[in-house]
């Protein structure tokens, strides 16, 4: 994979059609994702799944295409459990399969299609505007005020080891930030990129937006997460469709996932990290 800059992206059509057929079958493949990673309602996840690429085959064919990109991807995924498990040996396995479910996409994209839709702008040369530098701000700010709410007021935290170990630290803290890496790398530049071809930004924005909050569900974000994540998710699509910058949308989201290892130790392990407005209780 190489990074490009952002005049490299390749060019989205100015005005989508508000409505076209082919939203039918993104729609399914995105409910499929409900059905495969947050309720776990296999076979019939995939079912629904080869479905939505199926009649995506006879309605618009570019989009079947694509489809198979994300559908190939989220298969991957799927072939391990989600939940955090921060053990040396689930890191390594997870690694794999995490990388192999963006790797694999792009490759078909850009050796079996020729294509250029799957790309990882790192260099844009654009320097941040002071709103951009603010917005980081209050990413960290909102995290600061909501996460220790949502964590420990739904015991959400548990759906993470306990960590104690200096290891066990250390293992949590570059899991949490590997994973909000790659859900850049994955839900952004890859399913993202490839629906924002066929569809206006809104409506490519929510479709991703599903996958993407479907595959938080069964990492741990449970309970009322999903009115966090889900406009987390539009937020960063949104912020990448404006600045072009996967290094920005990465800034944005590794500042939350500080907050995020922050909240989790401290809600393990009520005596540390005491500087939060809502603490866990002993």
């Amino acid at each position: 994979m190489t990074a490009t800059n952002a005049a490299e992206l390749p060019s989205i059509p100015a005005s989508p059609p508000a409505f076209s057929w082919g939203l039918v079958p993104a729609a399914i493949v995105s409910l499929s994702a409900v059905m495969i990673f947050a309720i776990h309602v296999r076979p019939a996840g995939y079912i629904v799944l080869v479905l939505g690429v199926g009649i995506a085959f006879f309605v618009n064919r570019p989009l079947f295409r694509d489809l198979v990109l994300i559908a190939i991807g989220m298969t991957i995924l799927s072939t391990i459990s989600l939940k955090a498990d921060i053990s040396y040996l689930n890191m390594v396995r997870m690694g794999i399969v995490l990388a192999l479910a963006v790797y694999v996409p792009y490759s078909l994209s850009r050796y079996a299609y020729k294509e250029h839709s799957v790309r990882f702008p790192i260099r844009t040369g654009q320097k941040w505007s002071p709103l951009e530098k603010w917005y980081l701000v209050i990413v960290v700010a909102l995290g600061y005020l909501i996460l220790p709410i949502y964590f420990i007021g739904t015991g959400a935290y548990q759906n993470w080891p306990a960590i104690q170990a200096p290891d066990e630290l250390i293992r949590l803290f570059i899991g949490v930030n590997a994973v909000g890496i790659w859900d850049e790398l994955f839900f952004i530049c890859v399913c993202f990129a490839l629906l924002r071809k066929h569809f206006s930004f809104w409506t490519a924005n929510v479709l991703q937006a599903v996958i993407f909050v479907s595959f938080l569900w069964e990492l741990g974000y449970q309970g009322w997460g999903p009115f966090m994540t889900f406009p987390f998710a539009l937020l960063q699509g949104y912020t990448f469709s404006r600045t072009k910058s996967l290094t920005y949308v990465v800034c944005v989201h590794l500042l939350f996932d500080l907050v995020v290892f922050l909240v989790l130790v401290h809600a393990h392990n009520p005596q540390w990290l005491q500087i939060f407005l809502f603490q866990q209780t002993y």
